[in-house]
């Protein structure tokens, strides 16, 4: 039997890169997974295939993490077609750059509402469910610059900032629970990227041991073995999966 066979997860943002190999990691494992974006149907369609051509079970739902009221129907679509939530992975994030000189405070709300907010909103609205699975398991998606910095990015760096310390207080509420929370940190991950959005800036000054970038099939990985049973006694923890480019505290 596959270690998660039995549970269902809500991934958000898994339309495409680490959010898609998020989703299809916990399917291969045994989960049901709520595949979520915020408009690319395309993409979330084309996972829950991806997901049911491979003998798993999917289903997508289509919500905006930054209003509150688009994630808690998705909660409860999730626990109305599954019976159950035992999972979240809080993927769904913006990163943008900007010289903190030329940001507005608009630019600078949009970050935090979908990366920080959106968690926030995510958690409350799946802790019921959360609760009731006994074994419930949390992970945020960080990011690198929010442990080394980066030029052009204060809000994202912020943002992901603000998830580790989001992980670790939340470790410390929910532990009474039996729910676990961690902090997966992809670093130096590769990526497709839109034309017009070129690679980080930050990416130029750091490497990896190898020489070689990962793959979001690296954080994945990481992501399903922390939603595991073998997984139980690790929570509060912001993990690295970044190849050596970043030896974290």
């Amino acid at each position: 039997m596959k270690e998660l066979a039995g549970k269902v997860a809500i991934v958000t943002g898994a339309g495409r890169n680490i959010g898609r190999a998020i989703a299809r990691a916990l399917a291969e494992g045994g989960a049901s997974v709520l595949v979520n974006a915020r408009s690319n149907r395309a993409g979330v369609e084309a996972v829950a295939q991806e997901i049911e051509a491979a003998g798993g079970t999917a289903q997508i739902h289509i919500g905006d993490v930054a209003v509150s009221t688009d994630v808690a129907a998705m909660a409860d679509a999730a626990t109305k077609h599954f019976g159950r939530l035992d999972i979240l992975v809080n993927n769904a994030a913006l990163r943008r750059e900007r010289p903190f000189a030329e940001m507005d405070y608009g630019e600078w709300r949009a970050i935090l509402d979908t990366t920080l907010d959106g968690a926030f909103h995510c958690v409350k609205a799946c802790l019921p469910a959360l609760r009731e699975s006994g074994a419930g398991t949390i992970v945020n998606i960080g990011g690198l610059s929010a442990h080394t910095g980066a030029p052009n990015r204060a809000h994202v760096v912020t943002a992901k900032a603000g998830l580790v310390g989001f992980t670790r207080a939340l470790a410390c509420d929910l532990a009474a629970f039996g729910i676990t929370v961690n902090c997966v940190v992809p670093g130096l991950i590769g990526t497709p990227r839109p034309k017009d959005q070129p690679e980080p800036a930050h990416h130029l000054t750091h490497q990896t041991l190898t020489g070689a970038r990962g793959t979001p099939e690296d954080v994945a990985a990481t992501v399903r073995f922390l939603c595991s049973p073998g997984a139980r006694y690790i929570t509060g923890q912001a993990i690295h999966a970044n190849g050596g480019a970043y030896f974290g505290a």
